[in-house]
C-alpha cells in the first residue's frame, strides 16, 4: 500500500474506532445496513448474509461496540462454512466482529486471528474480545501485504471490504496463498467494478470513493479472478451480491451517472481454494 494512501486509510479507521457508539454517518462500505443493499421484505432476507447485514442472533453473540464498528460490505463468516478445529485469518479485522464470530464457530480446537494496521481498531477489538469472553481469538498488528504468520498456518482467509484499499493487491493475494494450508479456502467480501474501470471519468471514480468510503483502487471482476488464478488458486468464483444504482450516489451529473451504469460498482463474495499438495 502506498504510504500516502496507507496513512489516509489508517486515519479514517482510527476515527471510526474512536467514534464507535456515537451516531453513525453512513461510513460503511455499503452505506449502512439493508438500505445499502436496496432490499426490503423477502428480498432483504435473501441478501442479509451477502450485504453486510448481520443477523440479530449474530449481533447477540457479541458486544454492542463490535457490531457498531463494522465497516464491511458483506458477511464473510456466514458464507465461509467454518468448522470446529479450523484456523481463520481475517485481513483488516477492524473492531473484530468477523474474528469473534469466526472464533465461536471454530471452537472447540480452532482459532481466529485478526490482522489490522490501525492501533485504535486493535485496541477496540481486544476490548471486544475480553467483553465477549472469547479466548480463541488473537489480534495482530500488521499490514495485509505482509502477514505476520508462518507458511501454511491457516485453513481459511476471510476479509470484509479491505483488500480493495491496498495498492499492492497482487501481494495481498500471494500472502493469503502463502499462509493457507493446502486445500485452504479464500472467502472474502469486497467491492468490484463490473466492467472496465478505465472507461469511467476520474470525477466519477472520486464521487464513488467519497460515497462508499472503500472503492479506492477497487479491482474489476475479471482482474480479481486473474489475480487469484495467477497466485495459484483454483475454483475461483466472484459472485456479485449487490450492484449499487448510480442514482444512489450523490453529486453525479446525468452524464456521469450514465457512465457508471455502463461500469457499475458492486459488492461481491470472492471464493477460491488453494490446491491440495501445494
Amino acid at each position: 500500500m502506498g504510504d500516502d494512501l496507507r496513512q489516509k486509510v489508517r486515519e479514517r479507521y482510527a476515527r471510526a474506532a474512536l467514534s464507535v457508539g456515537e451516531e453513525k454517518d453512513g461510513g460503511s462500505c455499503c452505506g449502512g445496513g439493508t438500505a445499502c443493499c436496496g432490499a426490503s421484505g423477502s428480498e432483504a432476507l435473501e441478501v442479509d448474509m451477502a450485504c453486510g447485514v448481520y443477523s440479530e442472533a449474530e449481533k447477540g453473540e457479541l458486544p454492542r461496540l463490535a457490531a457498531e464498528a463494522s465497516l464491511g460490505c458483506g458477511n464473510p463468516v456466514a458464507l465461509a462454512t467454518l468448522s470446529p478445529g479450523e484456523v481463520v485469518l481475517d485481513l483488516g479485522s477492524g473492531g473484530g466482529i468477523d474474528v469473534l464470530l469466526s472464533a465461536r464457530r471454530v471452537a472447540p480446537g480452532g482459532k481466529a486471528y485478526g490482522l489490522d494496521m490501525t492501533e485504535e481498531m486493535l485496541e477496540l477489538a481486544r476490548r471486544n474480545r475480553v467483553e465477549a469472553g472469547v479466548e480463541n481469538a488473537e489480534f495482530l498488528k500488521g499490514e495485509i501485504e505482509s502477514v505476520p504468520l508462518p507458511d501454511e498456518h491457516v485453513d481459511v482467509v476471510i476479509s470484509n471490504c479491505v483488500i480493495n484499499l491496498s495498492t499492492d493487491k497482487e501481494r495481498v493475494i500471494r500472502e493469503a496463498y502463502r499462509v493457507l494450508k493446502p486445500g485452504g479456502r479464500f472467502a472474502v467480501s469486497d467491492v468490484v467494478f463490473l466492467g472496465e474501470k478505465s472507461r469511467l471519468p476520474e470525477e466519477v471514480v472520486r464521487s464513488v470513493e467519497l460515497w462508499s468510503g472503500c472503492v479506492s483502487g477497487a479491482l474489476e471482476k475479471g482482474e480479481y479472478e486473474a489475480l487469484l488464478a495467477g497466485a495459484g488458486f483454483e475454483q475461483v468464483a466472484v459472485e456479485v451480491t449487490h450492484t449499487y444504482p448510480a442514482d444512489q450516489i450523490p453529486a453525479l451529473s446525468g452524464e456521469e451517472a450514465e457512465s457508471l451504469r455502463a461500469v457499475p460498482v458492486a459488492s461481491a463474495f470472492i471464493r477460491a481454494r488453494k490446491p491440495q499438495g501445494r
